[in-house]
């Protein structure tokens, strides 16, 4: 059972989430205001925050800022504003995931196994061989199988899927990308858009559009793992 911290001053909100996050069985606690938020997450050390942007007083994205300075507790910002720029700001100052509202209980919950999951795994060393659907991905050989059958990646390619892989099912800003691949002497958001059009040609399969690499518009992109890949959209 996880510990679940949910930051929103709206009551309805509030009223919502208590019993969709405890069904599943998590513990769940529910305060209204930033400042509380930051009391309880030094007092009862939760292992997921879900934490709303627009609150009166200090807003979510300063508490995401000050809870960073001295916790690594993951954290979903909960947004009503659907923008580049501040899904950007949210993922620069740490958060781990955002969901822009409204958003169905399905995918509030996928995220939230998806989140927990990786804070389960952090703290394992990573696996050399990750296996997602039809392909077969060794870091330590840098070696890439499609239904057995060796790709020929570039360098690029490589560093580029090997950064998605090792962080999957987390959202990465063009920002990240550039500095982990290129350095951070580019600033040319196309460079990553390019390489991954040229990455999804030679690992992804069927005209439904990407399974893996996943975009998110004006944000950057996430590599899902099989148990929640699905056909989506390509930018």
């Amino acid at each position: 059972m996880s510990r679940i911290l949910v930051v929103d001053d709206d009551p309805q909100i509030q009223r919502m989430l208590r019993p969709v996050l405890s069904g599943p069985g998590h513990d769940v606690r529910v305060v209204g205001s930033g400042a509380e938020a930051l009391v309880a997450v030094a007092e009862e050390a939760p292992d997921l925050v879900l934490l709303d942007i627009t609150m009166p007083g200090m807003d979510g994205l300063e508490v995401c800022r000050q809870l960073r300075g001295w916790s690594s507790v993951p954290v979903i910002l909960l947004t009503a504003a659907d923008t580049p720029q501040t899904k950007i700001a949210a993922l620069d100052l740490g958060a781990d995931d955002y969901l822009t509202k409204p958003f169905h209980t399905g995918e509030l919950l996928a995220r939230v196994r998806a989140v927990l999951r990786r804070a389960a795994a952090s703290g394992e060393r990573p696996p050399s061989v990750v296996t997602v659907g039809d392909l077969v991905i060794d870091l330590a050989r840098r070696e890439v199988l499609r239904s057995g059958a060796a790709l020929h990646l570039t360098k690029t390619e490589f560093e580029l899927l090997r950064e998605l892989v090792i962080h999957a099912d987390k959202v990465l800003t063009y920002g990240h990308l550039l500095n982990a691949v290129w350095g951070p002497v580019h600033d040319d958001t196309r460079l990553v858009r390019v390489h991954v059009g040229n990455l999804r040609r030679k690992i992804e399969t069927g005209p439904t559009g990407p399974r893996y690499i996943v975009a998110v518009p004006g944000v950057g992109y996430r590599f899902r793992l099989e148990e929640s890949a699905r056909a989506a959209p390509g930018a």
